[in-house]
């Protein structure tokens, strides 16, 4: 349960709204849960120890393995409590975790994650622009950029590496077309003979 226990109806609302639009824009990737207000419908892990962040994002197989798990705050909510409490903890499972903050919170909130050293793999900004949110990617940890690079440079690794076989046939060949010179010089040395008979 969040330290924030009561927050103003208004930001629970936008906070549970914010919620619904993440999942809906998820699900067409991930099989998504999420847990708006006091809600528990996408647990992670069982028992008394189970956590419930905003979105559970898994793979979309048979496996349904974690893969991201999500919180949304909001201006309240970004404090030294909130981070020990939920970002920590969230910062422990095998997933990525996923951090969406109000723009103008994000400097305390990357703040309170070096300060109690959370690893966060992404942290978005969002603002109302009218009635519809703006996200924006404000952070992405160094990890998950190196993680993300060799599978892009083994592409042309191996694409480099076929055309070096093609070229080899091609050098064999030649040599196989140059042996039928040698029944010419043969046919030379029979016609020397019969002369030699008269």
């Amino acid at each position: 349960m969040s330290p924030i226990l009561v927050r103003p109806v208004r930001e629970q609302l936008e906070h549970d709204r914010l919620i619904r639009l993440l999942h809906a824009k998820f699900r067409r990737k991930y099989e998504a849960g999420m847990n708006p207000g006091n809600e528990q419908n996408a647990p992670v892990g069982v028992g008394p120890s189970a956590l419930y962040p905003d979105l559970v994002l898994m793979t979309p197989d048979r496996g349904h393995r974690l893969q991201t798990v999500v919180e949304v705050e909001t201006g309240e909510s970004v404090n030294h409590l909130e981070a020990l409490a939920q970002w920590a903890h969230f910062a422990r499972l095998r997933a990525a975790f996923h951090l969406y903050v109000p723009a103008n919170m994000v400097d305390v909130a990357r703040r309170l994650c070096e300060d109690n050293h959370i690893h966060v793999a992404e942290i978005w900004s969002y603002h109302l622009v009218g009635d519809e949110p703006r996200f924006t990617v404000v952070h992405r940890s160094r990890e998950a950029l190196v993680v993300a690079r060799p599978k892009v440079a083994a592409r042309p690794a191996t694409a480099a590496a076929s055309p070096a076989r093609k070229p080899a046939p091609k050098t064999s060949r030649p040599l196989k077309r140059a042996s039928p010179a040698k029944p010419k010089a043969a046919k030379t040395k029979k016609t020397a003979k019969p002369k030699k008979k008269r």
